[in-house]
Parts: structure tokens; sequence; C-alpha cells
């Protein structure tokens, strides 16, 4: 394997994670040498555990289950503080997956040890869809959960979240771990009691979102001592209060996706501040807006920036001077006009965002989801409000701010799986010193690759779309059509109804019933158009057709 690092337990400590060590010019270009020297693949690296796990596969099959436990328990005690190599867990990988088969009916595929051993080595295991990384990620929880490590196996959803820990719940018991599951709407005690136990399922919505919670309460810093002197002395006694017991050990799925595509997008806990006279300055600013020129400004909608001509800057003189106040100043006036535009014509409703039951709820561009718990800064979602005449809030202010960037690399033992990771690998190592490894499939690949078709006008895509669904669904078969934004599904399903075809559609507006929506699209004759994300990881059941 290409990295090697030590499982240490941190014992005794009030709250664990990581601190950031800065590196200088001449760390960060070994790192890039030595990523970019030929490395052995994960799957000849981890030969000898196989060959050790497969030896041993009979005798456990005979061995009663007092003594499996028995064995597993010195396995791991012998794991504790040894070098992360696959000799080295070869032993507690066939106890585990032994387990597995008695308890799940299901035992692991040697390319499954290959993944999981990737991931208990803090890499990212490149696996195929459908080639089980649910079942993977498991060995690889128990395994840190049983040498004694707090562990996190962390997905984009909450369904995930609860179908996962719920299938795999019995794996996990006959081994004495406790599994939690955090999803949304649970109070403050509960999480407390989830996060408590040894293997915790989560999203890594909730997950930020109540680190940030702890890094109020710490007041920014998670010193150990302060903290066991207030528990002593019972001052403030914060950490009776804390939802986590820090970052340990954490296994990402859809690592992709949540460690690169989402990695700068900030998660804010914010407060509401109401500004005197904002709503009417708000409504101001989009009527002047609007009362603009095409001469007056630019637009790039490439990047999402709007400027303001020579022409417009002095059009908005003679009109702030009419207006008065606030108005006559002129980097308030230009600032306020430019966000003003930016509502108007660089955010656009049905893809940006939903209006619904008199708010504007922004859509995740990554899951096709709406965020009800979002808002734009620099009231910039105030000026979306007004420009769609619904209630104008009041504009929030960030207590407590930070990236998944900056969050997943303060974990002190950080792993990941996905599908996809070949794009990224570079990112992977330079942000999170995260190599990737890619596992083989069980079984040869029978998946075809077409080649790409371009189209003039969004239109012709859409009827030549249309036109192939209608021929593949005569034959029966099942379709699953992606789109990257909601205007773009609700498009695509207009021209399927004009054309007689019998659709589902998943969206941000019809999200509810996501996962059981997903699950029957491989049904016979069934035809699903989806956002991008919509149901992700969702088990499909292919039918068999002609």
């Amino acid at each position: 394997m290409s990295r090697v690092t030590l499982l240490t337990v941190p014992l005794g400590c009030a709250y664990k994670e990581r601190v950031e060590i800065r590196e200088d010019w001449a760390d960060k270009l070994y790192r890039r040498l030595r990523y970019r020297v030929p490395k052995i693949s994960a799957e000849h690296a981890c030969s000898p555990m196989l060959a050790v796990v497969n030896d041993m596969s009979s005798s456990l099959e005979q061995m009663g289950d007092e003594e499996l436990r028995e064995r597993i328990r010195r396995s791991a005690n012998e794991l504790f503080n040894r070098e992360l190599v696959p000799e080295n867990f070869a032993s507690l990988f066939a106890q585990l997956r032994e387990v597995s088969a008695r308890t799940l009916q299901k035992r692991h595929y040697d390319v499954q040890l290959v993944g999981a051993a990737v991931m208990l080595g803090g890499n990212i295991a490149e696996m195929a869809t459908g080639e089980g990384k649910t079942l993977t990620a498991a060995l690889a929880a128990a395994a840190a959960a049983l040498v004694g490590f707090p562990v996190h196996v962390i997905s984009v959803n909450d369904y995930l979240v609860s179908r996962d820990a719920e299938q795999l719940e019995p794996f996990f018991s006959y081994l004495g771990l406790s599994v939690g599951t955090i999803i949304e709407g649970m109070d403050i005690p509960a999480r407390q009691n989830a996060y408590a136990c040894d293997i915790c399922y989560c999203s890594n919505k909730e997950l930020v979102f109540d680190y940030l919670k702890d890094r109020i309460t710490l007041q920014g810093s998670p010193a150990p001592i302060a903290l066991q002197l207030e528990k002593i002395y019972g001052s403030d006694n914060r950490a009776s209060r804390l939802i986590l017991r820090g970052l340990h050990f954490a296994i990402v799925d859809e690592a992709d996706s949540v460690l690169i595509d989402e990695a700068r997008v900030p998660c804010i806990i914010s407060r509401t501040v109401e500004a005197e006279g904002q709503a009417e300055y708000t409504e101001q600013a989009i009527r002047l807006a609007r009362s603009l020129l095409a001469e007056d400004y630019l637009v790039n909608r490439n990047t999402g920036q709007v400027r303001l001509t020579d022409l417009g800057r002095y059009r908005l003189v003679s009109i702030g001077e009419e207006m008065g106040g606030l108005w006559q100043r002129v980097q308030w006036r230009e600032e306020s006009v430019i966000q003003a535009l930016t509502a108007l014509h660089v955010y656009v409703r049905d893809e940006h965002y939903l209006v619904e039951d008199d708010k504007v709820l922004i859509v995740d561009e990554f899951t096709g989801r709406t965020m009800a718990d979002r808002s734009w800064e620099n009231g910039l979602h105030q000026m979306v409000e007004a420009k769609e005449s619904v209630t104008i809030t009041g504009e929030r202010e960030a207590i407590a701010k930070i990236s998944y960037q900056d969050f997943f690399r303060r974990y002190l033992h950080l792993a990941g799986m996905t599908g996809t990771a070949a794009d990224v690998k570079d990112e992977l190592q330079t942000i999170y010193r995260l190599d990737v490894q890619r596992v083989p499939t069980n079984r040869p690949l029978q998946r075809q690759y077409l080649p790409d078709r371009f189209f003039l006008t969004q239109n012709e895509k859409w009827l030549a779309v249309t036109a192939r669904v209608k021929a593949l669904n005569a034959n029966g078969r099942p379709i699953l059509v992606g789109t990257r934004s909601v205007a773009d599904s609700e498009s695509l399903s207009g021209h399927f109804s004009d054309a007689g075809i019998a659709h589902e559609l998943l969206n941000a507006r019809q999200n509810k019933d996501e996962a059981d929506v997903i699950a029957l699209a491989g049904q016979a004759f069934r035809v699903t158009v989806a956002t991008n994300m919509a149901g992700r990881g969702t088990d499909i059941e292919l039918a068999k057709t002609a």
C-alpha cells in the first residue's frame, strides 16, 4: 500500500482533532514528487493478506460463536498501536468476514477485502458502482472500532444513513459494537447518544453543523486541560454540552463529491439581524436595477460576476441624487445595485432556487435538493426575495463557519470510497494527503460507453433524448435520465409527456419519496427523470428484459 499509518487510540482526550501543520516549500515539493512515483497496486499489495484470509476460512467456519468472538478480541488487541499494513490485520479481516457471513449472509469477496484494507490504511478506495462499498466500509469501520477508535461513517443523505446502519446492525451487534445514526430533526441528547456509540452513521451536512455547534460551545478552544478543570470544579462544564467526542476516524462515502466538489461550500450557523428599513432599501435596489438599460451593466454568466459600465455609474449618480439618503453614497449605491443585478440576471428560478410558501429555497447544485436552512450572504438572499415579491427576511450574520475542506482535514484518520476518484486524485493528495487506490471489480465489467453526441440547441438535445428513450422503452428497457437542474428535469418531462412516454419525475419539488422512486427505476418499461444526485446510493434492482 502507498500509505502506512499507525493506529494510535487517543485515550483520555476531551475533544480530539488534528491540528493543521503548515508545510514549507520543500515538504510540498516532496509530497508532489512522491505522489507521482509509480506505486504498487492495491490488489498486489494485499495478495499476502488475501492468502492468509482465505487459508483461515475453512477453520473459522467450524468455530463456535464464543470462540470466534474471543479470537476477534485477541486480534483487535494485537492490532493496537501497530502499523496499518495488510499483513497486520489479515487475521482480524478473516474473522470479520466469517461474522458477516453468519449475520448478514454476505461473505466479503476478495476485492472487498482489498477495498477495506485501502480505507483502513487511510486512503480512498475507488470501487465501481455495484461492487458493495457499503459492506466493504463496514469491515474497515468494525476493525477500527474494535481497536478503540470512535468511527464516523459519512454518507450523503439521511436515507443512506438509516439504511446502512439498519442493514449492518446484526453484524456490529455480534461484535459487541454499538451503532448510532444521526438524521435531520434529532434533538441534542439523541445526537450525543448516537455519537457516543462505537460507530456512528451520519450525513456530511448533519455532522459538520454539529461540529460547528461544539465550536460555539468551546468558544473556539477545545483545550483538554480547561475542559477537565471545568468538569472537576463544576464551573461551566462545557464538556457535558458537547455533541461530538472529537474527530477520530472517518470513512467518507462519495468521497470525490464531498471532499472535492463541495469542498469550498461554507457551512454556516447564523442568526438573523433585523436592520431598520432593510426591506424598503432592498425593494428600492431591485426597482432601480430593473430601470437600468442594457448598456449600463455587463453580466458574465460563466463567472456569475456583474459590473457597472461608466454609463451605468453616471446614470446612477443622477438617480441617487433624486432618491436621497443612503443612495447618495457612491460605494453603498453601486454595491447594492450590483447585488440587485446579480439577483435579477445571474440567479435563475427553478435552477438556483425555488419559491414555495412565500419563501425562497436554495437548490443545492450538487444534490438537486432544497436547503431550507441556507441563505445567500451579503444581502443577496433578500434581493432574490424582493425580485420574487415574497416576504423579505432579515439578513443573516454568521456566528460559526467552516468549509468541508477545512473540516475533514481535522480528522486524525481520514479515508473514503467512491466510484469516480481518478479525475480528482491530484486534489485529494494535495488537499487531504489521501492516495487513491483503484480496486478491481469482482467480475469483468460489461458496461458499454457510447460516444458523445452534440447539438446546437437545448431543444434539439431534448428531442433527441426523447426519441432515444421512446425507442428503448418500447422494448421494455428501464431508463434513468439524469439532469443538472430542476428546470431541465421539468423541461424534459414536458417533452416526454408530449411524446406519450409514461414516466416518474424526481427533483427538489418531489423529493419526499426519492429512495422508493429510484429503487423502482430498474423495473421493465420504467422511465425516470431525476436531478443529478437524487436517490444517490439507492440500490436499483434490474428487471430482466428481452
